[in-house]
C-alpha cells in the first residue's frame, strides 16, 4: 500500500502544471495573437508542438522527462490564445495546417533558435510536419508520433467534428469520457493519468476541436515528403486506433532516411503512458543526428 501511494504521490507530481525553479513562461505574437511558451530544462533546445486538445500541458509529463537533457520549449497553439480561452472567445484568422507551421516557423524565429529538433504528437504531429515540408531550413531534426502524410476522414472523425460544433457536452460525463479510452490503444485502469488525460483535454474547448479537426480534413504532403531534409523519427504506438503503425511506418517509408519505430503496448497517446521509452528513443535519435553531423 505504501508503494502504491508514493507511486501515486510521484505520478501526481509529474503531471502538475509548471511552476517554480527551471521553469520560464513567456509570450510571443504568433500570427497577431498572444500565445504562451513554457521553457524547461536547459541544454540543447527541442520544440515540442502540442497536439488538438490538451495544449502545451498534455505534453507535461514527457517535457518533464525530456528537460533533465534538453531545453524544451512547448507553447500554446494559436487558435487556442492565451490560458482562458474559452466558448464564445476570440475567433482565430488561423484556416489550415499550413497556418500552424508558419507559426512555428515564426516561434523558433522569434526566440533565436537554430534550427532546433522539433516534436510533434497527434495533431502537432501534422503540424510539425508540415513545417518540415515548408520551412525546411528551420527544423534541424523531426519526431513525429501519431501522424501520417495524409489525414483519412472517418465516418467517425466526421460525427466527432459535427456532434463538437453542434452539442454541448458535459465533461463528467462518464459516457462521454469513456471514448477518450481509444487513446490509449486498450482500456486504461483507473488512476490519476486516465483523469490527467480527460481533464487536460477538456480544457480545450470543443469548437477549438471541432476547427482543428476541420483544418485536418484538407490536409496532405504526401506528395511533398522529398521536401523533408530534416533527419526525422517517426514513432508509433503499436497499439493505436487513431492512426495505425502501419499508416505511420509508411510515413518514414516516404521521408529518405527515415527511421520507424513502435512502441510495443502504446495507443495513440503513447508519449504519455510510455514516456520513459519515448524519451529514451528521442534520445537515441538525437544522438544519431548529432554523430552523423
Amino acid at each position: 500500500m505504501r508503494l502504491a501511494a508514493r507511486w501515486q504521490d510521484a505520478l501526481s507530481t509529474s503531471l502538475s502544471i509548471p511552476g517554480g525553479e527551471g521553469v520560464r513562461r513567456t509570450q510571443v505574437r504568433l500570427g497577431g495573437e498572444r500565445v504562451e511558451v513554457v521553457r524547461l530544462g536547459r541544454g540543447e533546445p527541442l520544440v515540442m508542438v502540442p497536439g488538438l486538445a490538451g495544449s502545451w500541458r498534455l505534453l507535461l509529463p514527457l517535457a518533464r522527462r525530456l528537460a533533465r537533457r534538453y531545453e524544451v520549449i512547448t507553447y500554446g497553439l494559436r487558435d487556442e490564445g492565451v490560458p482562458g480561452f474559452g466558448i464564445g472567445g476570440l475567433r482565430s484568422g488561423l484556416w489550415d495546417i499550413g497556418g500552424h507551421a508558419d507559426d512555428v516557423a515564426s516561434l523558433i524565429d522569434q526566440l533565436g533558435l537554430e534550427s532546433p529538433t522539433v516534436l510533434g504528437v497527434s495533431f502537432g504531429g501534422v503540424i510539425a510536419l508540415q513545417a518540415a515540408v515548408d520551412h525546411p531550413r528551420s527544423v534541424g531534426a523531426l519526431i513525429v508520433h501519431g501522424a501520417e502524410a495524409k489525414f483519412h476522414a472517418t465516418i467517425g472523425s466526421k460525427i466527432a467534428r459535427r456532434v463538437l460544433e453542434r452539442f454541448p457536452l458535459p465533461t463528467d460525463n462518464r459516457f462521454v469520457n469513456q471514448f477518450f479510452n481509444l487513446l490509449h490503444g486498450a482500456k486504461p485502469e483507473p488512476g490519476p493519468l486516465v483523469d490527467f488525460v480527460v481533464e487536460r483535454i477538456w480544457e480545450t474547448d470543443q469548437s477549438v476541436m471541432a476547427r482543428r479537426l476541420a483544418q485536418l480534413e484538407g490536409f496532405d504532403v504526401s506528395d511533398q515528403l522529398w521536401k523533408v531534409e530534416a533527419p526525422t523519427l517517426v514513432l508509433a504506438g503499436a497499439k493505436d486506433v487513431i492512426v495505425p503503425a502501419a499508416r505511420q511506418r509508411r510515413l518514414a517509408e516516404g521521408i529518405a532516411g527515415a527511421r520507424f519505430e513502435a512502441l510495443e503496448g502504446a495507443g495513440h497517446i503513447g508519449f504519455l503512458t510510455h514516456r520513459r521509452e519515448f524519451a529514451r528513443q528521442v534520445v537515441k535519435h538525437l544522438r544519431e543526428v548529432k554523430a552523423a553531423v
